[in-house]
């Protein structure tokens, strides 16, 4: 199949329905591998972070990192699953060059947490509930660089470096049930849930669950049945999709794929599948094994794991607060709507208006420059909010100014459009460009007198009683002062030498 072999969305959905399953693996933040004491600093001298048991040498045994084991009870626990009694380690048999060991030291048929679920809200506001099937402890591969060949990958390529500093670093991964009900927005759940379960991760500290930087990727297990059918399709799995838009165009591409496939009379294929960025596309990988071919077994080498019903209880009442909570929480606080905190929450602009208010802006004047002045030069630069070169100290600041009466909006727009040119903090900039509104009364009443002789028919329309007209004339004096005027003040001004009342 091509990117061009595709059924249109509304065509797919209008005979099938969209069955998915997401598999989530997060990287954790811990010092040390999940086996063995090796560091896990990123962006260390290839395979200098290594040693015999993580190479899988013999003789070599493993020993649990206890922060990991807690980790995981921490992930489950705010994914309201159960938190096992006892479980135990599984070794997950496959040939791959980045597996030394050639297997993976995984969970199975006993994971640490199971039965779950996460809200997720859609961005009209609508809550979808999906399902957890288990959240288990694993450890991650080594990385293969191909070099050569046209793609990257190992087919083609001339010879392949492989770095085991990866392998071994712990990883939860999080598997749902299958995700059914979604229809046409299916692929919105998906972007949704990831989402979420990103904030999850942060909140918890377990993880900055960066997706760019390959700490928190998606595998997207998608299927096609005819509508009112309950058997599931042959499923397809797009493997480390790494951003919440890559879900969502990799979930609506399959739906495409699958629904070609099937109205032409051809047959879904059990495979892994390479999502592409540049046109979110995915290409075939290789067959999917099913767990019988991973001939699982318990893992000899290690004790099973048995966390106490009082360190669970423990780890449960030393929960932060979790995103959805704390964003219902934000929403009172600041009296917005719920569609306007979800606009909020999709420009990424929660956190960063909270720090704004901690380095003493108001909340209204926070969420005013984070969504308006900023969220435009964002759009426009194509960068996340967050990524402007611009602090939330910098941002108090200009609010702080406006507040004081030292900026009017208008100044204060030119003073962050300084900042973010690298011009230096808003005083900075405002003292380099002379921003600052004329507060002298004197200089205001001279231009208010001379706006008043140069539009004589105006201000005969404004002594007539026609008080709107003023806005022509405090129009005049902000242009002659720059827009450094204070636009109220000049009015005022204006209808006192007028003699109306305001």
């Amino acid at each position: 199949m091509t990117v061009t072999d595709l059924v249109p969305y509304e065509d797919a959905l209008a005979t099938y329905d969209p069955v998915m399953g997401l598999e989530v693996h997060v990287e954790l933040g811990t010092h040390t591998k999940m086996f063995c004491g090796c560091a896990t600093t990123l962006g260390a001298e290839p395979n200098s972070q290594t040693c015999p048991t993580c190479l899988g040498l013999p003789g070599s045994l493993p020993v649990v990192n206890a922060t990991g084991v807690e980790s995981a009870i921490k992930i489950g626990l705010a994914l309201n699953c159960t938190i096992a009694d006892w479980c135990r380690f599984a070794r997950k048999n496959y040939f791959y060059p980045d597996m030394p060991k050639n297997f993976q030291t995984s969970q199975y048929d006993e994971p640490i947490a199971f039965d779950g679920y996460l809200d997720v809200q859609l961005e009209d506001g609508e809550v979808f509930r999906v399902q957890i099937e288990r959240a288990h402890m694993e450890e991650d591969t080594g990385k293969s660089t191909h070099i050569g060949g046209a793609t990257g990958r190992i087919h083609g390529a001339q010879h392949s470096l492989l770095d085991y500093n990866r392998a071994g670093i712990p990883l939860i991964e999080i598997v749902t049930k299958p995700i059914e009900g979604a229809g046409e927005r299916a692929p919105e759940v998906a972007k949704a849930y990831v989402a979420e379960l990103r904030e999850l991760i942060k909140a918890l500290g377990v993880s900055e669950a960066r997706m760019e930087m390959g700490q928190m990727r998606c595998d997207v297990n998608l299927s096609l049945r005819p509508l009112g059918a309950e058997k599931f399709g042959t499923r397809s799995e797009t493997k480390n999709v790494n951003s919440l838009r890559s879900v969502e165009r990799a979930a609506r591409y399959e739906i495409q794929r699958h629904a070609a496939v099937l109205s032409s009379g051809g047959t879904i294929i059990q495979e892994t599948r390479h999502f592409h960025e540049e046109d979110g596309s995915t290409t075939a990988g290789r067959i999917k094994d099913n767990a019988e071919d991973y001939r699982y077994f318990p893992e000899p080498d290690l004790v099973p794991v048995a966390p106490s019903r009082e360190w669970v209880e423990e780890l449960r009442a030393d929960l932060p607060e979790l995103p959805r909570v704390r964003r219902n929480r934000l929403r009172e606080e600041w009296g917005v709507s719920e569609l306007d905190m979800q606009s909020i929450l999709n420009a990424g602009a929660v956190d960063l208006i909270v720090a704004t208010t901690d380095a003493g802006a108001d909340a209204a004047a926070a969420r005013k420059w984070w969504m308006g002045e900023l969220a435009r030069r964002a759009n426009e630069d194509g960068v996340e909010l967050g990524a402007l070169p611009i602090t939330a100290e910098q941002v108090a600041r200009v609010a702080a100014l406006v507040a004081e009466g030292s900026l009017n909006d208008k100044l204060a727009r030119q003073a962050i459009e300084g900042v973010l040119a690298g011009e230096g903090d808003p005083d900075a900039v405002v003292e380099k460009r002379g921003l600052k509104v004329v507060s002298d009364e004197g200089a205001l009443g001279t231009a208010v007198d001379e706006a008043i002789a140069a539009n004589a028919a105006i201000a005969d329309k404004i002594r007539g009683g026609k008080v709107a007209a003023a806005g022509a004339l405090v129009g005049a004096v902000m242009k002659a002062t720059r827009g450094q005027a204070d636009a109220a003040r000049v009015r005022e001004l204006i209808l006192e030498r007028l003699g109306v009342e305001g």
